[in-house]
């Protein structure tokens, strides 16, 4: 078990190998923001360590032309559906596909032999899913939820001698409903008493607790983010249980994937120390303990845990479990780790679950270094991430995140681990020599970010079964957008809009999925760090608006009159947030071109919501939502359908067309 336990130390080493940010476009990532008006983020650590600087990110799309304000209940959150049966993955149809898109400022891609890069590097793309719960932000220690307040959630640490009821006291005590959470409370409590991984190279950092998973290579002092574990943060694939689901690693040298999907927390089981609380008190969420000798040790028991994708309590047995059920996934009859009788300080016992697909390994897209920007082929770094299908059809509340791991060929990013720490091969700001006697240059070397890891996470979002008209077997494509108000230097470094993808491409018979988010917060106003503020764009300040109106080719800057719409001929409605039935192609082209403030065109299908009935749309989207929820078309007709936004493409100044 040691030489298992240190060949994951040193192979681990290669994703914790200086400086870049990694911003994700769409979604939107947050870098940590909420609400605020300022271009730079109120609290660096409100959720996770990003790395980032401090003006990156989007804030939370609000559901209306007005700002949520303190009710979670009244912000937007992205809904989309989920896949079909894993039955169809190998082919378009049954998926649903969601592109990711990011920017990250150092490069990536490249491969080592041929095409050889100036860092190494390794994109990783992960998820958390929890079942939706009918209120929008519970105050517990578990609940996914953006906050309404950008203070960083509270923690107070207990002796670890205390009994159960003292850590629910103060577990209840540290969370509120207020606050943003993604990791659990109590994950981040086992990670502040586990004992780090001390086979890791630690270059001359020297850790302030010696003991504790919260101090790395490039967090000694052991700060703290949210509920985030630095240790699980910093390195990749990671040792012990997470609550992360793997969807992606983008490797920089594809002869790595065998190893990645091997060490895969989706295809690996990963072990924990397991104590009891005193007076048959339930299982601990925590031990000091992280391998099996010390565990023994302790009185503990190392289990080993499995990733799931989700519960299946309807199969009571191994042989009902592990039947074939047809429907293409993977149950399995084991321990799962399950976070809810985790936080319940519950024993988990042997139970069917579903076992998350297999990680997808895959070369890292090429981008160029000090750069945030396009890729190789001009649009936007981006993943096509098929989302899960959740047999329980139960709706989902999730987070995405995306880290970006970079090294270095100045040690070996293998074998170089603990041993190597009292005679470290890197130094803070070496001097050099050049040939000249007595004459030295120094470097510029921080062996805390010599290699680094950079993240960004999206505001949360849900995952819906499909809706009644949509079967297993179609294809979804979502088609969102990026961006936010101000000019490309006020943004920075996130982007102007656009729609994403900006050039979907479809099959007939395909649905497309229409929907965005947007803040009526973005004023971009000060502190304004190292960058430009202001909000330079149409329409009320700070407020982000979009439409989709067809136009004639996309060198036009006016859309095409309604007489002359030919993208929704044909077009059948897989779903619509509204509900309603029987909408023609002027209705779908009124429902997009006012960004949903008018749901058809007569009072006799919509109501109230008719353009005959409703007030009228103000001209610049003023008094539309910030946030469209969602129609879904099937497009029948083949072609090339060129749209744009009339509120935000401004010729010379930004160009939001599809």
């Amino acid at each position: 078990m040691k030489l298992v336990f240190f060949v994951v130390a040193i192979v681990a080493s290669l994703l914790a190998l200086s400086s870049a940010d990694m911003y994700m476009q769409n979604p939107r990532g947050s870098n940590n923001r909420l609400n605020e008006n300022s271009a730079n983020r109120s609290t660096a650590n409100r959720m996770f360590d990003s790395q980032n600087n401090n003006r990156g990110g989007y804030n939370v799309g609000d559901r209306t032309d007005k700002k949520a304000g303190n009710d979670q209940a009244k912000q937007y959150r992205m809904n989309y559906f989920q896949s079909g049966t894993y039955l169809t993955q190998v082919a378009p149809n049954g998926r649903t596909e969601l592109t990711v898109e990011w920017t990250n400022q150092h490069g990536c891609g490249g491969n080592e032999d041929t095409d050889p890069h100036k860092q190494n590097c390794n994109i990783v793309l992960q998820y958390m899913c929890q079942d939706n719960s009918s209120d929008f932000a519970p105050d517990d220690g578990i609940t996914i939820r953006a906050g309404s307040s950008t203070a960083r959630s509270d923690y107070s640490r207990l002796s670890s001698a205390s009994l159960k009821q003292a850590f629910i006291n103060r577990r209840n005590s540290n969370t509120r409903a207020d606050r943003g959470l993604n990791e659990p409370w109590v994950t981040y409590d086992d990670c502040t008493r586990r004992e780090r991984n001390k086979g890791l190279f630690t270059a001359t950092q020297q850790m302030a607790n010696k003991n504790a998973a919260i101090n790395t290579r490039q967090n000694r002092n052991g700060n703290r983010n949210g509920y985030e574990c630095p240790e699980e943060r910093d390195y990749y694939p990671y040792w012990h249980p997470t609550v992360w689901t793997d969807i992606a690693i983008l490797a920089q040298n594809e002869s790595l994937c065998s190893y990645y999907s091997a060490e895969s927390f989706n295809s690996r089981a990963k072990g924990t120390c397991v104590e009891q609380f005193a007076n048959n008190g339930g299982r601990k969420h925590f031990s000091e303990a992280n391998n099996p000798a010390a565990c023994a040790a302790a009185n503990g028991v190392w289990t080993e845990y499995q990733s799931m994708l989700e519960l299946a309590p309807q199969f009571t047995t191994p042989a009902a479990c592990t039947a074939d059920h047809q429907d293409g996934l993977t149950y399995a009859w084991g321990l799962p780790y399950d976070i809810v009788k985790i936080n319940a300080f519950e024993n988990i016992v042997p139970a069917c679950f579903v076992r998350p697909p297999p990680v997808d390994c895959e070369a890292a897209p090429w981008s160029r270094s000090n750069h945030l920007g396009n890729g190789k082929d001009g649009v936007q770094l981006n993943y096509k991430w098929t989302l899960p299908y959740f047999p329980s059809m139960n709706s989902k509340r999730c987070i995405l995140r995306i880290r970006y791991n970079i090294s270095t060929d100045d040690y070996d990013p293998y074998d170089t681990d603990a041993t190597n720490n009292a005679q470290s091969p890197v130094q803070e700001n070496p001097l050099v020599q050049v040939g000249a006697a007595g004459q030295d240059l120094r470097l510029a070397i921080n062996t805390a970010q010599f290699g680094r890891t950079f993240q960004d996470r999206g505001h949360p979002f849900t995952i819906s079964p499909r809706p009644t008209g949509v079967s297993n077997t179609d294809h979804i494509t979502n088609l969102n957008v990026r961006g936010k108000r101000g000019n490309i230097v006020q943004t920075f470094p996130a982007t102007e809009y656009d729609y994403a993808p900006s050039r979907p491409k479809i099959e007939q018979g395909d649905l497309v999925h229409i929907q965005w988010t947007g803040s009526n917060s973005h004023n971009n106003g000060a502190p304004g760090g190292d960058g430009q503020t202001g909000d330079a764009g149409e329409g009320t300040g700070g407020t982000d608006r979009h439409n989709l109106l067809q136009s004639g080719n996309p060198d036009e800057n006016f859309p095409l009159p309604i007489e002359k719409v030919t993208m929704f001929d044909g077009v059948t409605v897989g779903w619509v947030a509204s509900g309603i039935d029987n909408l023609s192609a002027a209705d779908i082209a009124v429902i997009l071109a006012s960004a949903g403030y008018y749901q058809c065109m007569e009072t006799t299908k919509c109501g109230a919501e008719a353009v005959d009935t409703k007030a009228q749309l103000q001209n610049q989207l003023n008094n539309a939502p910030a946030s469209f929820e969602g129609i879904m078309l099937r497009f029948n007709t083949p072609g090339t359908y060129y749209y744009l936004c009339t509120r935000n493409n401004n010729f010379t100044n930004r160009s939001q067309k599809g």
